[in-house]
């Protein structure tokens, strides 16, 4: 099958367009034929070496597919041949404590589509049947792969770390990135009022199009005081973030006494300085959080038929451009989701 390759770690280089023996379906596995996979900054981690350094080469990323089922493995009953999907990106062993409780993101043995086992920017991928799920119908393709990952992520985030509430003030970092392009439409959905914060015009024009109550340029120095005067003098109840160490003292400021911050990725660097008086004088909650149950698709999927959540596709790509989409997503150049067309 064709296939973009991860030969070694470094820049988008080293992504290269080739063919590889197809992978097969083993029990209670379905092997789908991709018709479109949408980039993530996971993407970007595992290529540079900073996530899963130690991944086998070569490699295949891609975290979120749609696909039609092409064939299945012994046992699979639930789906067969023909029907369209998108996948889950979590997987987990099915039977310890964690994934038997629902937490399965938990799982000791919990790995990451595209990142722990080979990924999408294929022809072909081959998946645990739990981990597929219905197309929405009146999906495109690409609309489809842009959903699994970034809207678990931002749903685990924004309802079950943050627990937003109506009436609440809600922070959303990097307005223009795929989780949180998620995150403003289930804090809405929940009755919050949402303050999206970016560093371009555009951007912040697109966040307000989304349903973004107001919004913020983080590139302004002392942005945090912006926030303060919007929620008058309060500061945000709930934050979700993934910007990392550049703004990490803004943010802290931005958050009222007692809020909460959810934090699912550092995208400008781990190693932050963190104001232990800010954290115990002003009673912060911090929250970490990876993905989510893999139950959560299910009604991240009923709100998007409804029309309550929608994906958003700021650019398509044909998958040979593989290093192309990592070089815009990178240089923060797109509104939404870069999409490789299969």
């Amino acid at each position: 099958m064709k296939a973009v390759l991860m030969e070694a770690r470094g820049g988008p280089e080293v992504l290269r367009w080739g063919e590889i023996e197809a992978p097969q379906p083993g029990a209670l596995e379905v092997r789908v034929e991709v018709k479109a996979v949408a980039l993530n900054h996971l993407d970007l981690w595992v290529r540079k070496g900073t996530a899963s350094p130690k991944l086998p080469l070569p490699h295949i990323l891609g975290c979120d597919v749609a696909g039609i089922v092409e064939s299945v493995g012994p046992g699979v009953e639930g789906f067969q041949p023909g029907d369209a999907v998108v996948l889950n990106p979590g997987v987990s062993c099915g039977r310890c404590e964690r994934c038997l409780s629902g937490a399965d993101n938990l799982c000791p043995n919990y790995q990451i589509i595209g990142e722990h086992r080979w990924g999408g920017y294929a022809e072909y991928i081959v998946v645990p049947e739990v981990n597929l799920a219905p197309k929405p119908a009146h999906l495109s393709w690409e609309e489809a792969a842009s959903i699994p990952l970034t809207f678990l992520t931002a749903w685990q985030m924004v309802v079950d770390k943050l627990r937003v509430q109506p009436g609440e003030d809600v922070l959303v970092m990097a307005a223009g990135s795929g989780v949180s392009v998620a995150a403003i439409q289930i804090a809405k959905l929940y009755g919050a009022r949402v303050i999206a914060t970016s560093s371009s015009p555009e951007k912040l024009r697109a966040a307000r199009q989304l349903g973004a109550d107001e919004v913020v340029n983080y590139n302004e120095p002392g942005w945090s005081q912006r926030v303060k005067e919007l929620t008058q003098g309060k500061g945000a109840d709930a934050v979700v973030d993934h910007t990392g160490a550049e703004f990490w003292p803004e943010v802290i400021k931005a958050t009222a006494w007692g809020g909460r911050i959810s934090l699912s990725g550092a995208s400008s660097g781990s190693q932050a300085t963190t104001p232990l008086a800010h954290i115990f004088y002003r009673q912060l909650s911090i929250l970490g959080s990876t993905m989510a149950s893999k139950s959560r698709l299910f009604p991240i999927l009923r709100w998007v038929d409804q029309g309550k959540l929608k994906p958003v596709v700021g650019m398509v790509l044909p998958l040979e451009a593989a290093a192309e989409g990592h070089r815009r997503l990178e240089n923060r150049q797109v509104f939404g989701k870069v999409v490789l067309r299969v």
